[in-house]
């Protein structure tokens, strides 16, 4: 991972977005249920934190049919996961870690 400069998010701090943000820097993409359930939040809940993470253009939302379903699948942007490390890294310097 290159360092990057700290730098406190307020779009991607709240506890949903962080997980979120959180799960998807771990994949290229992850199914939106996989992310509902893991997050532990409602359909509608991971909906709204889901916008507010792609407006800021930190998430690109996919819909694809699979064995006859709509399916959603999220994945981070470069800017996203640029701006996640980024607030990780300011979460780290905060608190000494």
């Amino acid at each position: 991972m290159t360092a990057v400069a700290p730098h406190f998010d307020a779009v991607i701090h709240p506890p949903p977005r962080l997980q979120v943000c959180g799960l998807l820097a771990a994949v290229d993409t992850m199914d939106f249920a996989t992310v509902r359930d893991a997050v532990g939040v409602s359909d509608s809940v991971l909906s709204k934190h889901v916008k507010q993470l792609e407006e800021a253009g930190y998430v690109r939302v996919s819909k694809a049919t699979r064995a006859s379903r709509l399916r959603t699948s999220l994945a981070l942007t470069r800017a996203g996961r640029a701006a996640f490390d980024a607030h990780v890294a300011e979460l780290r310097r905060i608190t000494g870690v």
